[in-house]
């Protein structure tokens, strides 16, 4: 947690004085009367606890009750306290001696608690064990935290301080003499008023009282009615213990029944034989009382114990537990930063009354984590607690840095009764450190921890520094809050400016910059809050590149009066309600306030100076409000700082002041009755940095850890004030790049830093941080190549006794599972007497360091018990001794079989197999061994399932087991034999899982050009210390007459002198100090042959093989597999030598090993063989090819097919032939693709010879030389061909366009301009319906047929078919109902038919091309013959849905109605066509045109006009006589 800001330590909180003086005379009235009431009833409980204190005056026993309150009649003096109880006592004397840690309440804060890993003792008052007692009052404990007196818990107290002492007078079985004194207090008891539940308590008590007593005396009734046969009952049953390590424990029991019953006692649930153990156990029996004894307790004897009493009426048992506490000191902060580190195993109690064992183990664990602001993280790990009893489940905690975590939207949390995971769902820098996983057993936990790293994320800004931090909100008041963070650790490559801190209320998404200008101070006054409302902050760093990403929110703030929020927060008590009752009082004259008090600066920067005062005492009813004024140092002249606005909190933040000026502030106070006087001024206050910026750190100090972390220590700068913490940054040396190795600033003077590379050298450095800012760099460091540490190797283990003599022994152990990062030099052996299970002092068996895992110990005594424990060194020192084996009796061996073989152990792990090796027993019985056998099993099976790997026994001390599934893990055993039988095996292994590791290496031979045989091995895991160890089936190689081994670096190499049948075997490599790293490789009789063979000749990747180049040219060559600088080689044809010349270019590539032969041309006299003759040093080779016949003439024309072809590509020239393609439009383009195109060269197109215009010039974009035809037909057959030409030469490219090209190319045109062809529609005509298709355009050779419902249409004059442009169509005159149905069209492209259907068959396609098409029903006559100066009257009906149209026509052009000739359509349907007086004039044709969508029809009809005789001849005459 980070230490309090100064300006909250130097003054004192305002809350009391600034309550209202109404609720404060109403809290201390209310003190009063709960004082008075205490001390009545403390008085009237007296009587009970005097009697007590009468009984037990003599033996002063002690007891203790946790957590709850101890009462005793006294002196009248009351101490309430909010962590601890009420302690009352009697007079000068104790009664009850409380122990300090039962009077404590545990920390119930959210850090992780010290709580020592062992049960508590639970200390009831003084009972005799032997005796039994008619009635056992039992002891009730409890864990109640009392965190300060209310009426219900003090009620509480008073009930548990009575029920005491009124249990203790019961417990006496005395009477009670009550003195003087007593009575009177009993008196004032008496008319005390009880409440409901101390009443129903007493009567409880009273009835179990009476019940227990029944019970006794029934049970003594039984004992005495009947003394010969009853069954054993436990008068006084055995009582569960918690001891120290290295203490005695004394069980006790009583058993009555007839016959006397036999007890026997048990530990987990096997008899315990004494004298298999002589001096550990003594089992008593005194007249009825039995008793166990065990000595010397320790974690072994932790158990369930149980006493059997049995006689011939039956058996009963009675159980008990032992829980041995070791003493375990407190845990090393400094490890707080050291990665991941597991505590010890824990004991746990169960719920069931009895102790137990709990082992908690954490497998697949979360290791050292690296994640980046935004990312999800998740931390998990499996845990397995043995014994698992089902009702008792484990408490899963998780911390960070020792703080308990809580879910929130940041992080959850997640058991599954297996693995607990932690999952971080939006990480961020707050999130870094220590986690810690927690699983408590109750009273008893285990921990694991990792450290967890975030790094910034990814600037929107390039440059632009990382995000702040841990965004908190400090001394909040009803419009004022201060914000602090801190600094981040990378700034972008430039000084970070300042900060904008923003806010933004709860509720809302919207955000306000609350500082004009950025701040570099890490704290900064946010005022003109709203009072009652709440908000989050949060803060962007500003560098000269841009702002960084925002911080994480702060958590929310209301802006309130502090003691409005400490009421909010607690919960109410008398006489608080949680309400605030306003009555109306007579109006009073107001009362100017006074001046404010202890007026002073708690910060000054640069930028700001926040003051504090107190509120005045004198200052009425109504709420007061300020006014702050200021004044330069050594004047008078005061401004008001706050003109506009008073403020409501006593605490202000004054901005605008001159830097480096000094100023003087003062306050006054206000209300409705006006300003009062001012404050007392403060003292001159600079504006500047109170806090400076710290100096950088020193003696940066680094040490090895880990493979890829290293230890940081520094010194803390001098006069450092409020650090924050540090940050610790790293470079490769000589890389000048500098990168952070935290996020998140740490305490402490150490840190480890994680995620290095291994092997590189590193320098360090660290800067200091506080809220004024980051110090400077401290010096680098001195470079520290990242290796792991060396420290003493860890204890040995698993000691057993390898042979057994009158006065030695031989030991034997296994080798320490940490090493410690070096070898181990020795090993260490002390031994110690064992006497009547009381073991002596240790002794040293030898002073010189041994280097084998089996050793002699001589000078023992015959018959005499000893255990052994073993230590062993390195060059780091002597590690920690083993554990104290078990005990072993020093008697000679006299078995006749063997004993166990020792020293098991595996190597060259692979995914199906291993190697085991061990060493032959030290006692070999009474005859030779003859041969081993190896057992294995899986690690988790059962005993039952060994199983032998060998049927017959084998002679050597190794064998490779095969045959292993990978994944699983395994065990192994080994056993010797000889002529007397089977010897008892050897320990097990340690489990080994078959896999092969991630860059596992093998042993590689090699023949080098001399012939030389070489086995070679590499390890790129080595450490400082490694090395590489030979072996000879697994023995280690002493004679080095046949055999040079030479290692640097990680590469080592074993030369064999001459390679000989001496030398076959299997040869090992082992790297110590690694993971297991090892290989090994066979050498038999056929491999060395093989091998031996090799450096005769030359081995070759390739043989002799020819090929065509890209000018012709013909390429002869071979690889070998590696060549010396010496090498070379003879080129023949046909048994002759050929030489380098203009023929012949020879080359060979002795780093490639390759040899090649270059001829210029092939001509017929090169047909024969072709020989390459090597030679290096020694080894000789060749490899031949045969050129002749077909195989040859072949090779010829195509070389002389790529020559042509080469010189063609050196002028312009087709890369692809011209070719055709058809376009989407049904086009045909001809194109083909041309290289090696200049500006001056042309093309030209030609078909059938003769040259095809083109608008354009070609401009070669792309390479591409097009030919557009445009609707293709049969008039475009022909031969086509293109000529590319300029002054470097020409190349042609013909196409053929008839007959099956041309047939091709067409059938390709129809099937596109079918594939075009759209859907059919339906279009309805003056003579009936037509349906069509519309295709890009139309050649004849697309064949079109028309099918009707599945039968092919025949044409006739009604129904006919045909093409109008790019329109194909149907015409089906006058329908009728038969030509509904399915109508489809097919085109045939000459390959395939492409069909378009349209379906006539529905209702509604019926109704709308057949019923509703627009009709004239009739009514009109075809001729209409009238004299001049009639009446001309035409009607008729006509049909159509939708309505249609009328119009009508007279001489096919548009006529319309006038006043001579008057048009009606009238009701959808009825037409008419009226002349009041024709005239010839209107004379003609008349056309009645209906239409609507789905037809047109149309009705003609003749009118002749004509003249009667009479009339025409006036006419005439009237003619002449104009005339």
């Amino acid at each position: 947690m980070m230490s309090l800001p100064f300006y909250q330590r130097h003054h004192d909180h305002y809350d009391r004085a600034y309550r209202h003086k109404a609720l404060q005379s109403t809290v201390s009235q209310y003190q009063k009367e709960t004082k008075s009431k205490s001390a009545v009833y403390a008085q009237g409980s007296a009587a009970y606890a005097r009697g007590s204190a009468a009984y037990r005056h003599a033996s002063a026993a002690d007891f203790s009750l946790e957590s709850s309150a101890a009462y005793s009649h006294g002196s009248s003096a009351h101490n309430l306290e909010s962590a601890s109880s009420a302690a009352y006592s009697h007079g000068s004397e104790s009664i009850n001696k409380l122990k300090d840690s039962n009077l404590m309440i545990e920390d119930q804060s959210y850090k992780m608690s010290p709580k020592a890993k062992r049960a508590k003792q639970n200390l009831a008052s003084e009972d005799k064990e032997n005796e039994a007692m008619d009635y056992s009052v039992p002891i009730f404990t409890g864990r109640y935290v009392i965190s300060g007196i209310t009426d219900t818990e003090e009620e509480r107290i008073k009930e548990s301080a009575a029920y005491v002492a009124r249990r203790n007078l019961f417990a006496t079985g005395e009477g009670v003499s009550v003195s003087k004194v007593a009575k009177s207090v009993s008196e004032e008891e008496h008319h005390e008023k009880k409440s409901r539940k101390v009443a129903v308590r007493e009567s409880a008590e009273r009835v179990a009282l009476k019940k227990t007593l029944e019970d006794t005396q029934a049970f003594h009734k039984k004992l005495n009615q009947d003394k010969l046969l009853h069954p054993p009952e436990f008068v006084i049953k055995p009582r569960s213990h918690t001891i120290w390590e290295k203490q005695n424990v004394k069980f006790h029991c009583t058993v009555a029944g007839w016959p006397a019953p036999r007890v026997t006692w048990y530990k987990n649930n096997v008899p315990i034989d004494v004298q298999a153990h002589p001096g550990k156990y003594t089992i008593e029996n005194r007249y009825g009382l039995h008793s166990l004894e065990i000595s010397t307790c320790d974690f072994d004897d932790i158990a369930q114990y149980r006493a059997s009493a049995m006689n011939v009426k039956g058996e009963i048992s009675a159980y008990a537990s032992l829980v041995v506490k070791r003493y375990k000191g407190e845990i090393d902060t400094s490890y707080l930063h050291a990665g991941t580190f597991s505590m010890p195993l824990s004991l746990g109690v169960t719920p069931h009354g009895f102790a137990s064992r709990f082992e908690i183990k954490f497998i697949d664990k979360f290791e050292v984590t690296f994640g980046r602001e935004g990312e999800t993280m998740s931390l998990g790990c499996t845990v397995v607690i043995s014994p698992d009893i089902k009702r008792f489940k484990p408490v899963i905690e998780w911390y960070r840095n020792g703080v308990l975590i809580t879910p929130s939207k940041w992080v959850q949390m997640h058991w599954t009764g297996e693995r607990a995971s932690l999952t971080l769902t939006h990480a961020n820098k707050e999130d870094e450190g220590l986690y810690t996983l927690r699983v408590v057993m109750g009273e008893y936990y285990e921990e694991y921890s990792g450290y967890v790293f975030v790094r910034d994320a990814d600037a929107e800004i390039p440059g632009a520094p990382g995000a702040p931090l841990d965004v908190q909100c400090l001394d909040a008041n009803k419009d004022y809050v201060i914000v602090s963070w801190k600094q981040p650790a990378v700034d972008g490559g430039n000084p970070i400016l300042g900060y904008f801190i923003d806010r933004c209320e709860v509720g809302t998404t919207h955000w306000t910059q609350c500082n004009e200008t950025p701040v570099k101070f890490a704290r900064f006054p946010v005022t003109g809050l709203i009072e009652g409302r709440s908000y989050i902050f949060r803060v962007r760093a500003v560098n000269r590149a841009g702002v960084s990403l925002p911080s994480r929110v702060s958590e929310a703030v209301a802006a309130l009066d502090p003691a409005d929020r400490a009421r909010l927060r607690s919960h109410p008590s008398a006489p608080w309600t949680g309400q605030i009752i306003v009555t109306e009082e007579e109006p009073a004259e107001g009362v100017i306030p006074g001046p404010p008090t202890d007026l002073q600066v708690i910060e000054a920067t640069k930028n700001y100076v926040v003051l504090s005062w107190k509120p005045p005492g004198q200052r009425g009813h109504e709420g007061i409000m300020y006014f702050v004024e200021k004044c330069i140092a050594g004047t008078e002249d005061w401004q008001r700082v706050n003109t506009e606005i008073p403020v409501k909190s006593p605490r202000f933040a004054v901005f605008d002041l001159s830097e480096g000026k000094s100023y003087c502030f003062r306050v006054r106070c206000c209300n409705s009755a006006g300003i009062g006087e001012p404050s007392e001024a403060t003292e001159a206050t600079v504006v500047d940095d109170k806090l400076d910026i710290p100096k950088p750190p020193g003696r940066i100090m680094p040490t090895r850890n880990t493979d890829t972390s290293v230890v940081v220590t520094w010194t803390e700068p001098p006069d450092a004030k409020e650090l924050v913490g540090y940050y610790i940054e790293s470079s490769v040396v000589g890389s000048g790049h500098w990168e952070p190795c935290n996020n998140n600033p740490v305490k402490g003077t150490r840190f480890i830093c994680h995620g290095l590379i291994n092997g590189e050298k590193y320098i360090f450095r660290v800067r200091a941080v506080n809220a004024a800012g980051l110090s400077e760099f401290s010096q680098d460091s001195e470079p520290i190549e990242v290796q792991a540490a060396i420290a003493a190797p860890s204890p040995p283990y698993d000691i057993t006794v390898l042979e057994s003599v009158r006065d030695s022994m031989v030991l034997g152990w296994k080798q320490p599972k940490a090493t410690g990062g070096t070898e181990i030099t020795g090993y260490y052996v002390n031994y110690r007497e064992v006497i009547g299970g009381v073991p002596g002092k240790w002794r040293e068996a030898n002073i010189k360091a041994i280097s084998e895992r089996a050793y002699r110990i001589e000078n023992l005594k015959e018959n005499m018990v000893y255990q052994f424990q073993v230590a062993a060194a390195n060059l780091a020192g002597v590690g920690t001794p083993s554990l104290p084996s078990k005990p072993f009796k020093c008697e000679e061996w006299t078995i006749a079989v063997p004993g166990p073989p020792h020293d098991v152990t595996y190597t060259e792990v692979r995914k199906d197999s291993l190697v085991l090796l061990w060493k032959e027993p030290v006692y070999t019985g009474r005859s030779p061994i003859a041969g081993y056998y190896i057992d294995m099993k899986e690690t988790e099976a059962k005993e039952e399932h060994w199983r032998s790997v060998n049927e017959k026994p084998l002679q050597k001390k190794f064998l490779k087991i095969a045959g292993l599934t990978e994944g699983v893990s395994y065990v192994f055993r080994v056993r010797a034999t000889n002529q007397a039988g089977v010897g008892r095996p050897s320990d097990i292994t340690d489990p080994v899982v078959a896999e092969t590791r991630p860059g596992t290496k093998e042993v590689v031979v090699n023949v080098d050009d001399d012939g030389v045989i070489s086995l070679n091995f590499e390890c790129d895991q080595m450490s400082p210390n490694s090395k590489f160890v030979w072996s000879k089936n697994y023995e280690p190689i002493e004679d080095d007459s046949r055999l040079d081994i030479d290692s640097k670096g990680g590469k080592s190499k074993a030369v064999f002198k001459n390679l000989g049948e001496d030398d076959l075997g299997i040869y090992s490599c082992v790297v110590t100090d690694t993971d297991g790293v090892s290989s090994g490789y066979t050498i038999d009789e056929e491999g060395r042959h093989t091998l031996s063979s090799k450096h005769a000749s030359i081995p070759l990747a390739s043989e002799l093989a020819v090929e065509i180049l890209e000018k012709g040219e013909v390429r002869f060559w071979l690889q070998a597999e590696k060549l010396s600088g010496n090498a070379k080689a003879n080129f023949v044809f046909n048994d002759k030598e050929i030489f380098n010349g203009e023929k012949y270019k020879m080359k060979v590539d002795q780093r490639t090993g390759l040899v090649e032969m270059i001829m210029d041309k092939l001509e017929d006299k090169d047909e024969g063989t072709y020989t390459f003759q090597l030679q290096d040093g020694k080894a000789t080779n060749q490899s031949s090819l045969v050129l002749i016949g077909d195989v040859f003439k072949k090779l010829r024309d195509e070389a002389e097919f790529q020559r042509k072809e080469w010189h063609r590509k050196q002028g312009p020239h087709f890369v692809d032939q011209l070719g055709w393609e058809v376009t989407d439009d049904c086009n045909v383009m001809l194109k083909c693709k041309v290289a090696n195109i200049k500006k001056e060269t042309h093309i030209v197109w030609y078909k059938d010879d003769r040259e095809i215009m083109v608008d354009e010039e070609h401009d070669f974009k792309d390479g591409v030389c097009t030919l557009l035809i445009s609707e293709f037909s049969k008039k475009d057959t022909g031969i086509y061909e293109v000529i590319l030409k300029d002054d470097r030469g020409k190349d042609v490219s013909e196409l053929k366009l008839t007959d099956t090209a041309f047939a091709d190319l067409m059938n390709e045109v129809c099937r596109r301009i079918a594939l075009s062809a759209t859907d059919l529609k339906i279009q309805s005509t003056a003579e009936g319906i037509r349906l069509y298709s519309f295709v890009t355009y139309y050649v004849e050779d697309l064949r079109v047929g028309w099918v009707h419902n599945d039968t092919q249409i025949r044409f006739t004059d009604r129904v006919k078919t045909g093409v109008t442009g790019e329109q194909i169509w149907l015409q089906i005159n006058e329908p009728t109902p038969q030509d509904k149905g399915k109508y489809t069209m097919e085109l045939f492209d000459g390959k395939t038919g492409h069909k378009k259907t349209v379906d006539l068959s529905g209702q509604v396609n019926y109704a709308r091309f057949f019923s509703d098409r627009a009709r004239v029903l009739g009514g009109l006559p075809d001729v209409v013959t009238i004299q001049e100066g009639k009446a001309l009257n035409l009607s008729c009906t006509v049909w159509g849905d939708p309505t249609p149209e009328v119009s009508w026509l007279k001489n096919e052009k548009s006529f319309v109605s006038d006043a001579n000739c008057i048009l009606k359509f009238e009701a959808g349907k009825n037409v008419s066509f009226t002349i009041s007086a024709v005239s010839t004039h209107d004379s003609g044709k008349y056309s009645l045109v209906v239409k609507n969508k789905y037809g047109t029809e149309t009705s003609d009809v003749t009118v002749s006009v004509f003249i009667p005789e009479e009339e025409q001849e006036n006419n005439n005459e009237n003619k002449k006589t104009k005339a």
